[in-house]
């Protein structure tokens, strides 16, 4: 897969992008990021590229100018998303949508805004990371680039570890974890867990997960459709099912 990022600060996007498994994806061959410094197109000895905008108002824009000719010259994969707050949300499926594909781009606004005009007539949609705002698109090109990388075939040690994680196959929040020691401070790691039998411990995990996300993110089990027949006999199994129950009736 290759992604292609457009920025001006490249640095810290490529430099990001060479840590823990994105490096290792990249070391690899697994996925090819190339970060374009849109300042390279710049046409004054500033090499500035944004202006005070149409009408008025506070901040400077983004002109059009470095943009078109920074995507025209590397002539990157597409989809091209401008990140900014009025695209569609990233989610586990727009991840896994975007990593089912050969390759995509991205370009990070800065400063009050891009000029209009890139959005209409040069990117092909918009993608937003949350209903909140930041100093421009980087850090939220990093955000999208490891959530689709680390879906790729043999980025991750463990192939189950994508389908069983939060907002994985199941819908649901992961189960909790726990490692060495089984005690500590005389807090104990649950039993099920150092039982050895593998199948007691993958119905607790499900409890554990439907428990979870009722609690926490009772939305996941809505778009789900609710507790389907399996769910409700592990969690009738270790005695949570009422408990689940409630805390859906007080999220409705």
């Amino acid at each position: 897969m290759r992604i292609d990022v457009f920025t001006i600060f490249p640095d810290l996007v490529d430099g990001f992008c060479w840590f823990s498994l994105l490096g290792k994806a990249r070391l690899s061959g697994a996925v090819e990021v190339r970060v374009h410094d849109l300042r390279s197109l710049a046409t004054d000895p500033h090499r500035s590229v944004d202006d005070a905008p149409y009408g008025g108002g506070a901040g400077m824009v983004l002109r059009p100018q470095p943009v078109f000719e920074a995507v025209e010259a590397v002539q990157p994969p597409r989809p091209l998303l401008l990140l900014g707050p009025a695209g569609i949300r990233l989610d586990q499926r727009v991840a896994e949508h975007l990593a089912s594909g050969p390759g995509f781009s991205l370009l990070c606004g800065r400063y009050e805004g891009v000029d209009a005009r890139v959005a209409e007539h040069l990117c092909d949609g918009e993608l937003s990371i949350g209903d909140y705002v930041l100093g421009g698109g980087e850090v939220a090109a990093c955000v999208v680039v490891e959530a689709v990388t680390r879906l790729l075939p043999g980025v991750l040690g463990n192939a189950a570890s994508a389908t069983e994680e939060s907002f994985g196959a199941s819908g649901l929040l992961e189960h909790p974890q726990y490692t060495r020691p089984e005690s500590y401070r005389g807090h104990e790691v649950p039993a099920v867990l150092r039982s050895g039998d593998h199948a007691r411990t993958a119905r607790w995990r499900h409890a554990q997960a439907v428990l979870r996300t009722a609690e926490r993110r009772p939305d996941l089990l809505e778009a789900r459709g609710g507790l389907n027949d399996e769910d409700r006999r592990v969690l009738a199994e270790h005695d949570l099912l009422e408990r689940v129950e409630r805390a859906l009736d007080g999220s409705a």
